[in-house]
């Protein structure tokens, strides 16, 4: 297991778990249009935890790649719905709030990238000479 794997593992595993040690303080920021705000926060929370422990075995680790990605996507609203009603998060400065967005990009990559297929990863003119 990589570096980048494991702090992605590591990361996505405390992420998921404060889900369910704070959960108030994420049901704050799903949207007002969306039910249930606590099952949503334990369930994406449920979602990051799945997604991390899915990293970490060799077999699962593309799947969880993905499992992550659109567990990301999924909760991108919020993090637009914090960004557009900055009122609501006085304790955070609203440029923070904003930069949350990009960052989402960033964390997608990541996961895409810690996570993608060695194959892949090798350089295709080694495997000349094995013909």
């Amino acid at each position: 297991m990589s570096w980048p794997q494991r702090l992605l593992a590591v990361f996505f595993m405390a992420a998921g778990a404060l889900h369910f040690l704070r959960p108030r303080m994420y049901e704050q920021i799903v949207p007002d249009y969306l039910p249930a705000h606590h099952e949503l926060v334990l369930a994406s929370g449920a979602a990051e935890i799945a997604g991390a422990v899915l990293v970490v075995f060799p077999r699962t680790r593309r799947i969880g790649g993905l499992w992550l990605v659109a567990t990301l996507v999924a909760v991108f609203p919020a993090n637009v719905h914090m960004a557009l009603t900055p009122e609501r998060y006085a304790s955070i400065a609203p440029g923070l709030l904003w930069a949350r967005l990009p960052l989402q990009g960033l964390l997608i990559w990541w996961a895409l990238r810690a996570t993608r297929p060695l194959a892949r990863l090798q350089d295709p003119r080694r495997n000349l000479n094995a013909a």
